[in-house]
């Protein structure tokens, strides 16, 4: 029988693997065909404007899963790497998004998802990583604000 601590760390490794296969299992049912991040990052800059947004946050949706990854297996400066690169490519595809006036609704979307994964990973890693996984998602709830500013604009006060 488990008690105290045992018991919470039992939990707490019960609840990192299921979010970390959820986070996993869409990556591993594509890992045959799919490029490598590398490949997609190439890709961003030989793509056109509009074609940007996409594979920015393919590259954010890879960098989630290798960070929740990451977390499982206790290297918290890989997950730190793997979360700046998901806020970074988020930003990249909000902006090609609003630029080229495409993908903006998909973008939202996709980075509404990722936060609640986020939101869910967070519950699953140490205090002292929660604060790095709290920071994403409050920059990538900027990233969908300013989303939807440029779909829904306010055309006058009232």
């Amino acid at each position: 029988m488990m008690f105290g601590m045992e018991h919470s760390r039992f939990w707490r490794a019960l609840a990192a693997g299921v979010v970390l296969s959820a986070l996993a299992l869409p990556a591993a049912l594509n890992s045959a065909e799919e490029p490598s991040v590398e490949e997609l990052k190439a890709r961003v800059t030989n793509a056109s404007i509009a074609d940007r947004p996409p594979l920015c946050l393919h590259i954010s949706e890879r960098q989630l899963g290798a960070a929740g990854r990451f977390y499982v297996a206790s290297d918290s400066e890989q997950a730190k790497a793997a979360l700046a690169e998901v806020v970074a490519f988020s930003e990249l595809a909000r902006d090609y998004a609003i630029q080229s006036r495409k993908h903006e609704k998909q973008s939202e979307i996709a980075i509404r998802k990722m936060v609640h994964k986020l939101a869910n990973l967070k519950h699953t890693v140490s205090l002292q990583d929660q604060g790095q996984v709290q920071d994403t998602i409050d920059r990538l709830q900027r990233v969908r604000d300013d989303l939807l500013v440029a779909m829904f604009p306010k055309v006058g006060k009232k």
